[in-house]
C-alpha cells in the first residue's frame, strides 16, 4: 500500500467504483448515500438495469422497488427524503427497466437500451445541476457490460464533473479505463455463498 500523502486535499470530490462478483455493491453505495445525507449532503441516486415497477396485482418481489417508489413519490410531490437540522436529502430516480435477459425478462432489447440512454442523460443533468454533493449510479457499469451504453459515454460522464462532487457507481467487471478514472476502487469478491449450500436468495437481504 502506498504511503499517505500528508498534503492531500480534504473535500476533493471522489469517483468511487465498487465492482466484482461478490455481493454488497448496491448495499455499499446505499450506505454511502445514507452517510453523505447524514453529513449534510444532498444525494441523487439513479439505479440502472434494476428496480422496475411490479405489474398491477403482483406482489412486491424485490425490496428495492418499494424503497425506490417511495423516493419517486416524494420527488413527484416536490419533496425529498431527509429529516432533522443539518441532514441532507436523498432523491431517487428510477432509470432501469428491470433485469436484462434473466429472471423472465421478455422486453425488447431496444427498451432496455433506451432506458439506459435516458438514465445517462438524467445522470448528466444531476451532475451538472450543482444541487448534489453525491450522485450514485448503481449498475451504471453493468449497463456497459450488457452493451446498453458505450464505454466512452460513461468515461465522459465520470471525468467531466465539478471538482467538489462525489460520484459512486457499481458493476461486475473491472474495466481498465474506468478504474483509471476512479479515485477509490473496491472489489467485492465472493468467498462463500449460501446458494452453493442450497439456500435460495432471501427477500430483504438479497433482493
Amino acid at each position: 500500500m502506498k504511503s499517505i500523502n500528508a498534503g492531500a486535499k480534504a473535500g476533493t470530490g471522489l469517483n468511487i467504483f465498487y465492482y466484482g462478483k461478490g455481493k454488497g455493491k448496491t448495499t455499499a453505495v446505499m450506505g454511502l448515500a445514507a452517510r453523505a445525507a447524514g453529513a449534510g449532503m444532498d444525494v441523487c441516486i439513479l439505479q440502472f438495469v434494476k428496480a422496475e415497477e411490479p405489474k398491477k396485482g403482483k406482489s412486491l418481489e424485490s425490496g428495492e422497488w418499494p424503497l425506490s417508489s417511495e423516493f419517486v413519490y416524494f420527488r413527484a410531490a416536490g419533496k425529498k427524503y431527509g429529516a432533522g437540522k443539518g441532514t441532507g436529502k436523498i432523491e431517487f430516480q428510477q432509470v432501469g427497466r428491470g433485469f436484462v435477459g434473466i429472471l423472465g425478462d421478455k422486453k425488447q432489447r431496444a427498451a432496455h437500451t433506451k432506458a439506459a440512454k435516458q438514465g445517462l442523460e438524467l445522470a448528466r443533468k444531476a451532475i451538472k445541476s450543482g444541487k448534489y454533493g453525491l450522485v450514485v449510479m448503481d449498475e451504471l457499469v453493468s449497463a456497459l457490460e450488457l452493451k446498453l451504453l458505450p464505454e466512452k459515454d460513461i468515461l465522459s460522464l465520470i471525468t467531466q464533473k465539478p471538482p467538489d462532487l462525489h460520484l459512486a457507481y457499481t458493476g461486475h467487471q473491472p474495466f481498465k479505463k474506468i478504474i483509471a478514472a476512479s479515485d477509490l476502487v473496491s472489489e467485492m469478491k465472493m468467498v462463500k455463498h449460501p446458494y452453493y449450500r442450497g439456500i435460495m436468495a432471501q427477500r430483504g437481504i438479497d433482493f
